[in-house]
């Protein structure tokens, strides 16, 4: 499959970082509050990257994650995506100010306009649970086609509790938290069609705590 990135994305509907467009000013406040810079550092560690390594970032906003990825890592090749021409912009303000190299495409997980094998790493960072279910397979499936047979999908997404809570309150889209339910997410990324190793969780400084998972594509059974 050849990239489709001199095409412009097919609309859809998408939920802003923040929720609300015009909150996004308040983004990088959030992310300083609510402490998910430990969790980038510890996404980035458990990576495993390496120079050379080809890095997507999957909604990568206002590209927080990629820059921390760049300063330890200056010989990865860095590129983000996210549906929010808004948040691009302050991500290329920001890569440009950190001096880390980084390309930025506007464009949808559930397409990604990446060829097949491509990317030795996959980042998903607090964006799954904007997804409602069919997309949320749609962007295992892309991730899936787009990494090669030995990488790997760091993913971190919100913990929700047996009672619909997360992120300290209960949530008012509880539709599209449902998946995030005790190891929910866990689970419905190993029916996709990859191999999960065991949650990890991490607390943030405030409104609960964050759950983070390593997958592996599930090589086809040898005849």
């Amino acid at each position: 499959m050849t990239e489709k990135t001199s095409q412009p994305p097919a609309e859809r509907d998408y939920i802003p970082g923040m929720g609300k467009a015009y909150l996004l000013p308040l983004y990088d406040v959030v992310h300083h509050v609510v402490g998910l810079r430990p969790i980038h550092q510890q996404l980035i560690t458990l990576a495993g990257l390496r120079d050379g390594h080809r890095v997507l970032d999957v909604g990568c906003g206002t590209g927080n994650l990629l820059r921390s990825t760049g300063k330890r890592y200056p010989k990865a090749e860095l590129v983000g995506l996210d549906p929010d021409p808004k948040a691009l912009a302050r991500a290329r303000r920001k890569a440009r100010r950190a001096g880390v190299a980084v390309r930025l495409d506007r464009g949808f997980a559930q397409e990604l306009p990446y060829a097949d094998g491509s990317f030795d790493r996959v980042f998903s960072s607090l964006m799954l649970h904007h997804l409602d279910s069919a997309a949320k397979d749609e962007l295992l499936a892309e991730v899936r086609r787009v990494l090669r047979p030995d990488g790997l999908l760091v993913l971190a997404d919100a913990v929700v509790d047996d009672h619909g809570h997360g992120h300290g309150r209960r949530s008012r889209t509880p539709e599209l938290l449902r998946d995030n339910v005790g190891d929910g997410v866990a689970r419905r990324i190993a029916a996709a069609g990859w191999t999960v190793e065991p949650t990890r969780t991490m607390s943030l400084r405030a409104f609960g705590e964050i759950g983070i998972e390593l997958a592996r594509p599930d090589r086809p059974a040898e005849d």
